[in-house]
C-alpha cells in the first residue's frame, strides 16, 4: 500500500479519482486563469487546489488561500485587495492584500458562494481587467495571478436563488473540476482508512491493523457526509482511544451505527447481515438481526427517534441532527431512506 505523501496528495484507485488526477493535470498544465472545484466539505478542495498549483509553472511562486466563510464580510476587502494607510479608523500604515501576496502564482477562493454582492462586484472586475485597487487607494495595480474558487454548493443554484451574480458565475465556470463524494469512490475507504492507520499508528504509538468484516459492511453502507475529513478524524480517533489490533463494531459511533443499520437488506435477500455488535439499540435490541420483522421493528424504531427529535426540536432540522449526533446532510439522508419528509 502506498502511503499519503504530502498534504497534497490526492489518494485512490476508484475510477473517478484517477479521472480526476489526470484533469488536474491537464488544468495545471494549461493557460487557465479561472478554476472553479465542486465538492462537497471534506472531499479535499482544498488539496484539489494545491494540487493544480504545484503541477503548474507557477509553482515556485506563492499558493494564497482564505476562506470567505471565515472573515467577516467587513473585513474581507481589506484582505483581499489591502489598505492604504487611513483608508479607515486604525488603518495605521499600507497593508499589502493576500491577492497582491499571490502575485504569480495561485489565489484560492474557499467558499466562494459566501462572497456579498458587493464583493462578488469587485472580483468579478478583478477578473475581468487583471487589476486590482487597494482600499482608500487612487490608482489600480495589475496583477499576475491564477484565481481558483471552490464551492460544496452548486453554484447555479445560487444564480438561479439570487444569491450570486450569473456573470462571475460563468467567469469563474470556464474550467470546473468536480471531486467525488466517498460514498462514490467504492473500496477506496478501505485504502484511506489503511493509509490513516498507519499514520495515526506512528504518531500515537497504537497497533491498530485490520478491521472486522462487520466494520468493513459498515464503512462500506455508511454515507460519509464529512467525506475524507470525517474518516480521518474517526480514525484517528480509533487511534487515541482504543487498543488491540482489530477494529471492532462496538469501537464505531453510534450515529455511525444508527445510518447503516437502517440499510440492512430484509432476510432472504442473499446478502448477509454484518455481525452483531452486542450493542442493545431501542425497542429491537431483544430481536436478532435475520429474524422477520426485525428490518421493519428497526425502521419504525427509527422513524419515532427521528420524529420526536424533530418535535422536541420545534422542527428545525440543525438543531434536530445535533441532538441526534448526526449532520445535517446525514439526517436528511436518513429521512429519505426512510420516507420521512423534511421540514
Amino acid at each position: 500500500m502506498t502511503p499519503l505523501k504530502t498534504t497534497a496528495e490526492l489518494f485512490g484507485e476508484h475510477p473517478s479519482m484517477v479521472d480526476l488526477r489526470k484533469l488536474i493535470g491537464r488544468v495545471a498544465r494549461s493557460k487557465a486563469r479561472t478554476v472553479l472545484i465542486y465538492g462537497e466539505t471534506g472531499t479535499g478542495k482544498g488539496l484539489v487546489a494545491r494540487r493544480v498549483h504545484e503541477e503548474s509553472q507557477r509553482a515556485a511562486a506563492p499558493f494564497v488561500d482564505i476562506n470567505c466563510a471565515a472573515i467577516p464580510s467587513a473585513l474581507l476587502e481589506s484582505e483581499l485587495f489591502g489598505h492604504e494607510k487611513g483608508a479607515f479608523t486604525g488603518a495605521v500604515s499600507r497593508k499589502q492584500g493576500l491577492i497582491e501576496a499571490a502575485h504569480g502564482g495561485t489565489f484560492f477562493l474557499d467558499e466562494v458562494r459566501e462572497l456579498d454582492p458587493v464583493m462578488q462586484a469587485k472580483f468579478l472586475t478583478l477578473l475581468d481587467t487583471r487589476r486590482m485597487r487597494r482600499l482608500g487607494g487612487v490608482r489600480d495595480e495589475a496583477v499576475d495571478v491564477r484565481f481558483i474558487a471552490a464551492t460544496n454548493k452548486i453554484l447555479l443554484g445560487e444564480v438561479k436563488a439570487g444569491n450570486f451574480r450569473d456573470d462571475l458565475y460563468y467567469r469563474l465556470q470556464v474550467i470546473a473540476i468536480n471531486i467525488p463524494p466517498l460514498r462514490e469512490r467504492g473500496d477506496d475507504v478501505f485504502l484511506l482508512a489503511g493509509n490513516f492507520l498507519e499514520k495515526y499508528n506512528r504518531e500515537h504509538g497504537s497497533q491498530l491493523r485490520e478491521m472486522d468484516q462487520a466494520v468493513r459492511e459498515v464503512f462500506r453502507r455508511y454515507s460519509w457526509p464529512g467525506n475524507v475529513r470525517e474518516l480521518e478524524n474517526l480514525i484517528e480517533r480509533l487511534c487515541l482511544l482504543e487498543d488491540g489490533e482489530r477494529i471492532r463494531l462496538e469501537h464505531l459511533p453510534q450515529r455511525i451505527l444508527r445510518e447503516t443499520q437502517a440499510a440492512q437488506p430484509l432476510a432472504g435477500t442473499g446478502s448477509a447481515p454484518p455481525a452483531r455488535s452486542g450493542l442493545v439499540v431501542g425497542p429491537v435490541g431483544s430481536m436478532e438481526p435475520g429474524e422477520p420483522g426485525y428490518h421493519l421493528a428497526t425502521q419504525q424504531f427509527q422513524r419515532e427517534l427521528i420524529a420526536g427529535a424533530l418535535a422536541a426540536c420545534g422542527n428545525n432540522l440543525a438543531m434536530a441532527a445535533q441532538r441526534l449526533g448526526l449532520s445535517r446532510h446525514a439526517l436528511r439522508h436518513q429521512m429519505a431512506k426512510l420516507g420521512l419528509r423534511a421540514p
